[in-house]
């Protein structure tokens, strides 16, 4: 597995307040992949990174930070629109 890459600080904020809010997200990774999901929580793994936690229709899913491209919430009112991750780093 690739070494971690922290999100700027700033950045890591929008996940946070993602979650709080239990937003529905449009997520872009890295890969290509896009995937639609409720903000559940952020979590970290010693030696692995940090993660977000979203649940979609095939359940909970844990997204290492770094593979994030983009979120966008699909919610009325969001208090952010789509914030872009990728290439943000510490």
């Amino acid at each position: 597995m690739d070494d971690y890459q922290p999100l700027a600080c700033d950045l890591y904020d929008y996940l946070e307040i993602a979650c709080m809010h239990h937003y529905q997200l449009d997520i872009e990774l890295i890969d290509g992949t896009r995937l639609q999901g409720k903000a559940l929580t952020t979590e970290t793994i010693a030696s692995q990174g940090e993660f977000l936690l979203v649940r979609t229709a095939d359940g909970e899913q844990r997204l290492r930070m770094d593979r994030l491209l983009a979120i966008t919430p699909q919610d009325a009112g969001a208090s952010f629109a789509r914030v872009l991750l990728s290439g943000s780093r510490c």
